[in-house]
């Protein structure tokens, strides 16, 4: 979600050896769209900038008339791409200045790390487990239907302090799934299938397969295909959509407080018929809290300023979920793109009396006001980052996160 506006200049020169030699390839001036708390992600499309390997490429940061070397990462998913973090300075303001170097960089540490196991994908930082992807079916407890069963979901989703923010199969909703994608009303070749009340035997949703995996010093994450299968009135299960979910995670902070994580989901009908998302106060990205959250040790703040009270049904840009959890503290900022269908999204946010307890389930529902047609051919995408913090949120920062993620910044590069 980067906006680039590209100013090249070129200037005749002698190319020298590399040895002991650090030759400027271009400038790069970054505006951003807020001054935050987080860190803000940042890239830029090395094609047409450089061929040079990675081995013999150097970011730094100029600050004071210092340079500082900063960790990058490249990602060849869609061309050549250069990430990297730009560090929150309330004293640098909005605009950074980065140059883009030949030179042998230097080892970067701090590596956001892939863990996989034959159920699940981890992501790692200093040993330290934040995010979790299971691609393996997870039964139900013995004596519970097994149509509950279900893979291609997130939990743990973990606490920078260590602490399971997502929970599985509660006997209240056995279809619950920590952090999960189905939809509960789909039209399909004439027929309604809920991919979401698994029970009712109508659909369900399966991991299908890895298309990348990623890992350095700047994120780490996947990219899978998900499949929403139709059960009822086949001898076997029928593809209805196609989905690729994307999760890339971040994490900067030294002190390791926070960490960011990019959602990306891509919906595309996989037969010829077009699929239409009935409008209904469940679907899209699901998310049941852990169970140590209630009405007495938590809350809800929306981007329009409404607590869990009123913000059911509302729309919203962001939504903070965060509360006491154990000896600790715990905060969750939920944050929709504005490219995504039905911007500023409804909430689906359980009522505080939820079980007596005030049980916590919190969602976007962009189909909770109107209906969703997809068209065979053509794709889909919805983008979501969570902002997942050990620390209380104020209305302040998410506003500013939101920012961050929301709007484009502007980078202005000079080629050398």
């Amino acid at each position: 979600m980067m906006k680039v506006k590209l100013l090249v200049s070129f200037f005749l020169g002698i190319s020298l050896p590399l040895c002991g030699f650090s030759q400027k390839i271009a400038s790069l001036a970054v505006e951003l769209p807020a001054v935050s708390n987080f860190a803000q992600p940042a890239s830029v499309a090395l094609n047409g900038l450089t061929d040079l390997p990675d081995s013999v490429l150097r970011l730094v940061e100029i600050s004071g008339g210092r340079q500082q070397e900063v960790p990058y990462q490249i990602d060849a998913l869609n061309g050549r791409s250069l990430h990297w973090l730009i560090p929150p300075s309330a004293e640098k303001g909005k605009l950074r200045t980065y140059e883009l170097h030949r030179a042998k960089p230097k080892s970067a540490g701090g590596a956001l790390q892939l863990y996989q196991t034959e159920e699940a994908l981890i992501v790692r930082k200093k040993g330290r487990d934040l995010w979790q992807y299971n691609f393996a079916t997870v039964y139900p407890p013995e004596g519970v239907d097994s149509a509950y069963a279900r893979s291609g979901f997130v939990h743990p989703m973990w606490s920078p302090g260590g602490k399971s923010l997502t929970r599985i199969q509660p006997e209240d909703h056995y279809h619950h799934y920590g952090l999960w994608n189905p939809w509960t009303r789909a039209e399909f070749k004439g027929e309604t299938i809920d991919f979401w009340n698994l029970a009712e035997k109508q659909g369900t949703v399966r991991f299908a397969n890895f298309l990348t995996k990623s890992e350095g010093p700047v994120f780490a994450g996947y990219r899978v295909v998900h499949e929403h299968l139709v059960l009822q009135n086949r001898s076997s299960p029928e593809a209805a959509m196609r989905e690729v979910q994307g999760a890339r995670i971040y994490a900067l902070d030294d002190n390791e407080t926070y960490y960011l994580a990019d959602i990306s989901i891509l919906l595309n009908p996989a037969a010829e018929e077009p699929v239409t998302l009935k409008e209904y106060r469940y679907g899209s990205l699901g998310w049941r809290t852990t169970e140590k959250w209630n009405n007495k040790n938590s809350e809800v703040i929306t981007s329009e300023g409404l607590s869990r009270k009123m913000a059911d049904g509302s729309l919203a840009r962001w939504c903070i979920v965060q509360g006491e959890i154990d000896e600790a503290y715990a905060s969750v900022v939920m944050m929709s793109a504005p490219t995504n269908y039905n911007h500023p999204e409804p909430l689906r946010i359980w009522p505080e009396d939820m079980y007596g307890r005030g049980d916590m389930y919190a969602n976007f529902a962009p189909t909770k006001n109107m209906d969703w047609r997809l068209e065979p051919g053509k794709s889909y995408a919805l983008n979501y980052r969570f902002l997942v913090s050990a620390k209380k949120i104020s209305p302040q920062e998410a506003e500013a996160a939101w920012k961050q993620f929301g709007v484009l910044p502007t980078i202005t590069i000079k080629k050398e």
